[in-house]
C-alpha cells in the first residue's frame, strides 16, 4: 500500500473525476446538442423529430407515409399525426403515387424545403457551437470516429431498428 491507501481506494481515486467517466462525457455531450439543436429548431413543428421527418420526405426515398414511419422507427399512428401537422403547417403534402394509386406519398413542399435549408443551416451552426472546444481538422475526426462508433460498433441491444442505415440512407451518406 502506497501512503496508507488500499488498492480499492486508489482505484476509487483515480475514477471519482466523472470528467473521465465516459458516460458522464457522453451525457453532456448528448444534453448540450440537444439543447442547442431545440434552440437551432425554435418552434418547428415537433422539434427534432420533425426534422428528421422532413429530410426523410425531402429525400424521397420512401414511397408512403407508412414506410416513411418504419424507416424512421415511428409508430404509424404518430407519424399520421404529424404528417397531419406538416400538411396544415404547408411543409408537405400528400398526393397520390402514380405507381399505386391507392397509396399517397408525402412529398415536400416548396416552403417545406426552403425551411429545410434554414433549419440545416441552423443545427449546422448549433453543432459547430456544441464541437467548439475542437479545432476544425479535430471535428472531422471526432465526427468520423463517431459515425464509425454509431455504425460498425455491433448492436447491443435486442432493437432491429439499423439506426445507423437509417440514418445514413435518410441522409445519402451510405458507406
Amino acid at each position: 500500500m502506497m501512503g496508507g491507501m488500499s488498492n480499492t481506494a486508489m482505484a476509487t481515486q483515480q475514477h471519482a473525476n466523472p470528467r473521465e467517466d465516459f458516460g458522464w462525457t457522453l451525457g453532456v455531450l448528448v444534453r448540450n446538442y440537444q439543447n442547442a439543436s431545440t434552440a437551432a429548431m425554435g418552434e418547428f413543428p415537433h422539434g427534432a423529430r420533425g426534422y428528421q421527418v422532413l429530410v426523410a420526405v425531402a429525400s424521397g426515398e420512401q414511397p408512403n407515409q407508412l414506410a416513411l414511419a418504419q424507416h424512421l422507427g415511428i409508430d404509424r399512428t404518430v407519424m399520421t399525426y404529424l404528417v397531419d401537422d406538416f400538411v396544415k403547417a404547408n411543409l408537405v403534402e400528400r398526393q397520390l403515387n402514380p405507381a399505386d394509386r391507392r397509396a399517397r406519398m408525402v412529398v415536400a413542399t416548396e416552403t417545406g424545403l426552403a425551411m429545410l435549408a434554414e433549419l440545416q443551416r441552423s443545427v449546422a451552426t448549433a453543432e459547430e457551437a456544441v464541437l467548439g472546444a475542437l479545432e476544425a481538422e479535430e471535428r472531422a475526426v471526432f465526427r468520423s470516429l463517431l459515425r464509425r462508433i454509431a455504425c460498425e460498433t455491433p448492436d447491443v441491444t435486442d432493437h432491429d431498428l439499423g439506426a445507423c442505415a437509417a440514418v445514413e440512407e435518410m441522409l445519402g451518406t451510405g458507406k
